[in-house]
């Protein structure tokens, strides 16, 4: 039976969990029980005949009858977390470099400032001397080249092997040789165009920024996924299992229950949650009064539910979406500020402690520069 195949899973039904009893009776009559993921799957029919054939054909069988049941609940999971396994050891190759660290930046939801932190948080890394993709996946809601303040037109190089590759648009930043390499549909489509594209076009889309883009070595990716648990988060944990995820919330309970739901689904794509970002945690005015205008302990409160750390809160700041507007993010237009002070204490968090940067030199080249030490 393990040569009965789920086409659509691409895995065989014993080690889906779909194989249930087997009954041999003495005068050579088998029954087998599948257990389907829907009483009406379409598929019913093709495993019927392919087990029919399979079985039929051992010596002694004289006749096979197939009874089809539907799975529960947690059979249901159980498949599908395996389907979900399946899919990362035979994820695609991409242009990213092994060596390169994954950062989605996600949410549950809209509004609550997840492009802000990705901007912020890509410019801060280039600024302290690493080279860092900027892959905007929000592919509807595009906002990286605005806040970034890169402009262009995305240009294409025929390769050797004929294949075409897409050069993404590249800003340097400070003094340690840093750089922005960004890839958007703002270079690609109008900022004022509807993108008015279904699922598997988006997974397309998505899959050609990964493939078909000459990145170059990179120090770190950051991707700003658009918000929920949809088609581009699905594609990210097939093509990227190793990607790693921020969540980003607000401090209001509606957000941080929503965000919580973008956790779930990363650790249902086998997707490590690296921490926690509370965006607009409090507006502090000129005279020193802070006030927490939506609520407090939400970031905390979603880390802890998670158990992921809370990496820290962002103040609510005009400077934080004045910045955005302008093409240079509060780590770059106003470090001293409560919030530039906030993102580069994330800064330091992640780069020292949460997702440092991957090391290089190989083992065995370590071992030799030990030995020329000596």
């Amino acid at each position: 039976m393990r040569g009965v195949m789920d086409p659509e899973l691409n895995d065989n039904i014993v080690d889906l969990g779909m194989l249930g009893n087997v009954e041999i009776t003495h005068d050579g009559v088998v029954t087998v029980w599948i257990a389907l993921t829907t009483a009406g799957c379409p598929l019913r029919a093709q495993l019927r005949a392919e087990s029919i054939a399979r079985v039929g054909s051992l010596p002694g069988v004289i006749d096979v009858v197939v009874e089809t049941t539907e799975m529960d609940a947690e059979q249901k999971r159980a498949l599908m977390n395996r389907a979900r396994l399946n899919a990362q050891t035979t994820a695609p190759t991409t242009e990213i470099p092994a060596t390169t660290r994954i950062i989605a930046v996600s949410s549950g939801k809209g509004g609550v400032g997840k492009s802000s932190v990705s901007a912020n948080l890509a410019a801060g890394l280039a600024q302290r001397g690493y080279t860092v993709g900027v892959l905007d996946a929000d592919i509807w809601g595009f906002s990286m080249p605005r806040m970034l303040g890169v402009e262009g037109k995305v240009q294409g190089e025929r390769k050797d092997n004929g294949r075409p590759r897409m050069q993404p648009l590249v800003r340097n930043i400070g003094d340690k040789g840093g750089s922005l390499r960004v890839l958007s549909m703002g270079f690609l489509a109008q900022e004022d165009s509807a993108i008015m594209w279904r699922g598997l076009i988006l997974n397309r889309a998505l899959q050609h920024f990964l493939e078909d883009v000459e990145w170059g070595q990179l120090d770190y990716l950051v991707i700003d996924m658009p918000p929920g648990t949809g088609d581009i988060q699905m594609g990210l944990a097939r093509m990227l299992p190793r990607a790693e995820m921020l969540i980003v919330t607000t401090p209001t309970i509606a957000a941080q229950k929503v965000a919580s739901r973008a956790a779930d689904m990363a650790r249902r794509g086998h997707l490590r949650v690296a921490g926690v970002i509370e965006n607009m945690s409090a507006f502090a005015c000129d005279h020193g009064t802070s006030y927490p205008l939506f609520g407090s302990g939400g970031g905390q409160a979603l880390a802890d539910e998670i158990g992921a750390p809370l990496l820290g809160s962002i103040p609510l700041q005009v400077e934080v979406s004045s910045s955005g507007d302008s093409g240079n993010p509060t780590v770059l237009a106003a470090p001293s500020s409560a919030s530039g002070v906030a993102f580069n204490a994330i800064l330091d968090r992640i780069v020292d402690e949460v997702l440092p940067p991957i090391e290089m030199a190989s083992c065995t080249a370590r071992m030799m520069d030990l030995l020329n030490q000596l």
